[in-house]
Formats: structure tokens, sequence, C-alpha cells
């Protein structure tokens, strides 16, 4: 098994964050695991994205020019990243930040209102892990089991009060993709 993706966003948005988090889950599941986060100093608004590979083997390199999926967060990463993704890949997209519509053949497309549906759960700063778990559920990389138990591991000490909320997300990410299949 060997599987990439590339996460896209704004800062802020908690591209690296979910990087880190799909990371710890395929280290807790015993997997050869490469997490590449790249931002600029402008960080909170500007640009923010990373790749994170898992695999049952070795990974020969950290650097992935042409992932085989993605999640997509803003408009910005759309426009930037849509065509990076390989052929007969998938893309998570964020309709809820990214409402035209959108045509790329032979990658399939999974729209999620990821902002939407966090802001309804309680937080739309948990967006990320309504993507993240959507884009698990299709992928099958690492388990929610294995998302949810790592994000007591990811979340620094003064973020812990978000745990529950971001634990949800992810289940909810999960389940909307798992519902719509």
């Amino acid at each position: 098994m060997y599987k990439d993706v590339l996460i896209a966003g704004f800062g802020g948005q908690g591209v690296i964050f979910a990087g880190k988090l799909l990371a710890c889950a395929g280290l807790r599941e015993k997997r050869e695991v490469v997490f590449y986060p790249s931002y600029g100093a402008e960080m909170r608004g500007g640009a923010a994205n990373c790749t994170v590979i898992i695999s049952d083997s070795m990974i020969p390199s950290p650097i992935v020019s042409r992932p085989q999926s993605g999640i997509l967060m803003s408009y910005p990463a759309l426009e930037r990243f849509l065509y990076k993704i390989k052929e007969e890949g998938y893309i998570v997209i964020n309709t809820s930040l990214i409402k035209d519509s959108i045509k790329r053949e032979k990658v399939r497309l999974i729209k999620v209102p990821a902002t939407e549906i966090a802001e309804k759960m309680g937080s739309a700063k948990a967006a990320n892990m309504v993507a993240l778990g959507a884009w698990a559920f299709v992928s099958r990389a690492v388990s929610l089991d294995s998302l949810i138990l790592s994000l007591k591991e990811v979340l620094s000490e003064d973020k812990i009060s978000l745990l529950k909320i971001n634990q949800d997300c992810l289940k909810k990410g999960w389940e909307f993709v798992s519902e719509s299949d």
C-alpha cells in the first residue's frame, strides 16, 4: 500500500495540522510516513500546503511532484493544485469556499461543504477535520480510529479543549462521504 496526498489551503485553515495528524495516524498503524510541510512567512492568510505519504514499505523520496490525491480547502489552492493531481486520482474539495463548478477529467472530485459542516458542529475552524475525515474514508490509508486517537498526540496542551469538536468533525467528514457513496 502506498498513498500520498497534497493538502492545501490558506494559513489558519489547519492545513499543516491536518497533515501532522494524518502522519501521526500512519505511524500509529506502524507504517512508513513522510510529512512535508510548505508555508511562507505570511502564515495566517497566506498559502499553506503539505504532502503526506503513507506506505507499507520504504518510501524512496519525500518529494511528490504528482500526488495521487488532494484535499483543497480554498479557491487559490484549487487554482494552484487542481492539475497537479494524477489522473485516476481523487480530490476532496471544500465546496463551502470553492463555489465554482469544477471540472477535471479522469480525476474523482469529492465535494464536501467542510466549512459549513464544521460550523454546524460548533466551529468553522474544524473544517480541516471534516475534509480529512472525508479523504480518509475514500483513501483507506488510515482508519478513523487512528486519526481520532492521534488527535491527543498532535493537539497542543493549550488546544486540548478542542479535542471533542475535532473528533466529531473527523467522524462527520467520514460519514458525509460514506453516506454519499
